[in-house]
């Protein structure tokens, strides 16, 4: 079995946690590189529901140790309660179980202050953040004042850099009332002591894997177009979710990839501020009336919209995707007639790629290709020859628009319920 990363080739939401899930089995590690809680993967097996923010969702299966790589930055206190939560599920989170690495940065109260208070002061230009303080902490760390999972399992060291970052921290905070310098401290120190068995060099742990001839499967957060290079800018999260940033945030050279799989919704979703030119009202009251298209970490309802081929090309370039897995095709049941967003159109001009500003993105109008829809549940479909005509020709259009092709299909939100083509 191939190195594989997942990436999302959307706002995020697409299904990576499901598809990660799924893959595991026939994985021996799964590695989380980038991003924070701010992330939300909700995985069925069994009818049994979990809903994972940080840990990979590799740990639903014995034996299969996760890595927190490098690139992520973690909150300890909400962390460790989502530990908790999966044990007291039955699922156990041992130190063989679970890897963080020493390098990763860690989320502290002010970052979550500072995240909300920029957030306010945005007014009407917000940017949709979840709050829970990603971008102050990485902000942090390429600025180069970041407190390190390697402090936080050193009481001194971690009283010593977080008394002089606070310091720094001046009036930035005043109407937010957060934790005493005291108090955190207590409660970080505590966290760390709980951590550190967990804490290691993963760089050295996973080239240690490799080279004993082990499988990994790099677990994305986010979607490619939330990347802070290449996304919908200033619309972003504050790490790369491209495929790129599963090798820098992890210490896994580009050479040792085998695979990458983008995943991508039958249709288009968005949470948050920002452009979304497939976004429609009746579609998205469609599926919201459904109990669909809510967020994981924050239930806010997403923007949805028909599929948009124009944003798939750019980011099948950008990942250098080998395979697409296509989730929800079962959203699209009992539709007359679906859309295929195939260009847009801005000032007159038909664009085959997004362009680069949110401003133009914001002007930009979708111009659709339609195709007939299918009336059948497709949700026990075990195979691509149980699906629809017409759903097989949906799934063969996009392959062909993209030119790549379609290896996994999702057809419901349980682990058996996906069809490997």
């Amino acid at each position: 079995m191939p190195n594989t990363i997942i990436v999302g080739t959307q706002w995020g939401d697409e299904g990576k946690g499901k598809v990660v899930d799924f893959l595991t089995e026939h994985r021996d590690v799964v590695v989380r590189a980038q991003g924070g809680a701010n992330a939300g993967h909700t995985v069925y097996n069994n009818g049994q529901k979990y809903v994972l923010h940080l840990m990979p969702s590799g740990m639903l299966w014995p034996g299969k140790p996760c890595v927190l790589g490098n690139g992520v930055v973690i909150d300890p206190l909400g962390f460790l309660k989502e530990i908790d939560d999966l044990e007291a599920k039955g699922i156990p989170v041992t130190a063989e179980q679970l890897k963080i690495s020493n390098a990763a940065h860690v989320v502290f109260p002010h970052h979550r202050g500072l995240d909300q208070a920029r957030e306010q002061r945005r007014g009407k230009g917000k940017l949709g953040t979840t709050g829970r303080g990603i971008g102050p902490a990485y902000g942090d760390k390429i600025d180069r004042s970041g407190i390190r999972v390697s402090d936080l399992i050193r009481p001194d060291r971690l009283k010593a850099k977080f008394e002089a970052r606070h310091a720094r921290l001046g009036s930035q905070l005043d109407g937010f009332d957060l934790p005493s310098v005291e108090e955190t401290l207590e409660s970080y120190a505590k966290a760390g002591e709980r951590l550190a068995p967990h804490v290691t060099n993963t760089v050295a742990y996973l080239h240690h894997a490799l080279k004993e001839g082990k499988q990994l499967l790099f677990e994305g957060a986010q979607g490619a177009y939330l990347d802070i290079d290449h996304g919908t800018y200033p619309f972003v999260t504050s790490s790369n979710t491209t495929a790129g940033g599963a090798c820098t945030g992890s210490g896994v050279a580009p050479s040792r990839i085998d695979e990458i799989i983008g995943v991508c919704k039958a249709y288009t979703t968005r949470v948050g501020a920002g452009p979304c030119v497939t976004e429609n009202a009746e579609f998205s009251d469609r599926l919201h009336g459904m109990g669909r298209e809510f967020g994981a970490t924050t239930g806010r309802k997403r923007r949805c919209g028909w599929l948009d081929l124009v944003m798939l090309r750019f980011t099948t370039m950008v990942n250098g995707l080998t395979s697409v897995a296509i989730t929800n095709l079962d959203g699209l049941d009992g539709i007359d007639t679906v859309k295929l967003c195939v260009a847009y159109e801005l000032d007159g001009e038909r664009l085959q790629l997004p362009p680069i500003d949110a401003e133009d993105w914001e002007r930009c109008t979708p111009i659709y290709e339609e195709m007939p829809g299918w009336s059948e549940d497709i949700t026990a479909a075990k195979t691509v020859d149980d699906l629809p005509a017409n759903a097989r020709a949906y799934l063969d259009r996009i392959a062909a628009d993209i030119e790549t092709p379609v290896g996994i299909i999702s057809v419901g939100p349980d682990r058996q319920q996906t069809i490997v083509v």
